[in-house]
């Protein structure tokens, strides 16, 4: 219970608080997240594959929110598969936003259900096969919607899944410093 109210007290707090926006290293930020994984998750086998990630612009603490959310469903979702492989990686659009992946070999699930994902409280799977409170989805979406992103899932039952969200590409300083006087 303690662990419910701690999420949504979190979970409210992301409309309200001021966003610190900057250039974010995703590629340091998602090393950064797989180190606390690998600790917190000793005993699980995990084969992680991570890709060239590019430089983009958003709020530090927050972004590394939405990665350490993905990730972490990614290893707990994965863990009845030897190994568990998560794979993370970007797709680069002709647009002035990238988009990240997280990819799986889990638990899946069944795309009818895809719109249910990003809400608070729902869960595709039951609570005694998968621990969790049903939040860390919906906050994702959250910060990712306040950064101007979009969200999406694919999935199958036991194939795995792959979340994608994006992010605005950080500006390259000569574009920043074109209109300055």
């Amino acid at each position: 219970m303690g662990n419910l109210i701690d999420d949504l007290l979190a979970f409210s707090r992301i409309g309200r608080t001021e966003s610190r926006t900057t250039e974010v290293d995703l590629q340091q930020l998602i090393n950064e997240v797989v180190s606390e994984i690998v600790q917190q998750r000793k005993g699980q086998d995990i084969s992680w594959k991570i890709g060239a990630l590019p430089v983009c612009y958003g709020d530090r603490s927050l972004l590394k929110l939405v990665v350490r959310n993905l990730l972490s469903n990614a290893a707990k979702f994965s863990s009845a598969r030897h190994p568990a492989k998560i794979e993370i990686g970007s797709v680069d659009g002709n647009t002035n936003t990238t988009e990240i992946f997280v990819r799986d070999n889990g638990a899946g699930f069944d795309m009818q259900y895809a719109n249910k994902l990003f809400g608070v409280f729902q869960r595709l799977h039951r609570a005694d096969e998968f621990e969790g409170t049903g939040i860390g989805l919906a906050t994702v979406q959250r910060i990712v919607h306040r950064h101007g992103g979009m969200v999406r899932a694919e999935g199958a039952v036991d194939q795995g899944a792959t979340f994608y969200f994006s992010l605005p590409k950080a500006e390259y300083p000569a574009k920043r410093t074109a209109g300055a006087p």
